[in-house]
Order: structure tokens, then sequence, then C-alpha cells
């Protein structure tokens, strides 16, 4: 067994990954509009859904319609309520104009979030002289489980198309070889 490699010495690939999929990621969905784009649509009364949801001023938050507590599902006025529809999950975020930086931010902090559990791991399971081929099988994994496998739930639980999902999975596929690529190109030795 290969001795481990310490974390401390991913430093450089941990960086550059998450600057490279930061990038990648902002190529897909600035430039790339024909991709995500098409996956989001406005109603055609938005202006008087608008006014319903601030007539009834709620604070940011994530909300859903019928709502009701699992115990009361089991009655008829909760049933016919689901029946009736819309059912829908609705998250709503502060009034304003969205504020993009903050969200790039948080975007490029989880990219080196994952980028140093992608070390942590390929550092206990591969040497200092590991192949390139061992280093992507490690590293992709542990990138696409985060980048790729955390789209799933979204369709899974709160009912997103899977087209949507699909495009995700497959920007998670990108993702993870970009962190790979980066991981095998300045891997230790």
């Amino acid at each position: 067994m290969a001795p481990m490699v310490p974390l401390v010495r991913f430093w450089a690939p941990i960086i550059v990954s998450a600057v490279g999929v930061f990038i990648v990621s902002s190529i897909i969905h600035m430039l790339l509009k024909f991709w995500h784009s098409p996956d989001y649509q406005g109603l055609s009364n938005e202006e008087e859904v608008g006014a319903a949801i601030r007539n009834g001023n709620p604070t940011a938050g994530m909300y859903m319609i019928p709502y009701c507590h699992l115990e009361e599902m089991k009655r008829p006025e909760a049933r016919e309520k689901f029946e009736r529809g819309p059912v829908g999950f609705l998250t709503l975020r502060p009034n304003g104009f969205p504020k993009v930086g903050n969200s790039m931010l948080l975007w490029f902090v989880f990219s080196l979030v994952v980028s140093i559990f992608s070390a942590y791991i390929g550092g206990l399971a591969l040497g200092a002289n590991a192949s390139a081929v061992q280093v992507l099988r490690i590293i992709w994994t542990v990138a696409f489980m985060s980048y790729g496998l955390a789209a799933l739930p979204n369709s899974i639980w709160w009912a997103q198309p899977w087209g949507p999902t699909f495009k995700s999975l497959v920007d998670g596929v990108v993702y993870s070889l970009v962190t790979a690529a980066v991981f095998i190109w300045l891997w230790p030795h």
C-alpha cells in the first residue's frame, strides 16, 4: 500500500482546480445560453401570481403549496387541495435585484471544498507516484459525487423536471473532468 500523501501537498491542485471549475461553469452558464436558459419559464399570469404572493407578505424562504403537516395529509380536505392544485414548491429570495456576486463567491468556495475532499481522499488512496489513470479514477469519482450526484434530489424530492437534472449531471461530468485533469497535472511526486 502506498503511503498517504498529506493534504498540505495538494494546495496547488486544490486552488487551480477550483479556479478551473469556476471558469468552465461561468462559460457554461453565461456564454452557452442554449444549455440552461430553456430550463426556466415564466408564468402566463406572472403579474397576478406576484401580486398574490406580495399580498401574503411572505419573507424569503421555502414554501410549499398546498401546505400541510404530515399528519394532516390523511384528512380529506388536504387530499382535495392536492387534487385541485396547484402542487409545488416555491423558493423566495429577498426582494431586490439578485446579488450574483455573493452566489459566485459561494460557488467558488463550494468548488474549493469539493477539491479539498477530492485531495483528501486521493491522498489517502494513492501514493505520491500514482499514475494518471489512478488519479483520474479517484479524483473524478469524488468530484462527480459532489458536482453531479448532488443534482438528483432536486428531481427526486422537489419535482424539478428531469431534463435540467440531466444537464446538471452533464455539467458535473465536465467539472469533475476539469478537477481530475488539474490533479493529474499537479499531482505531487
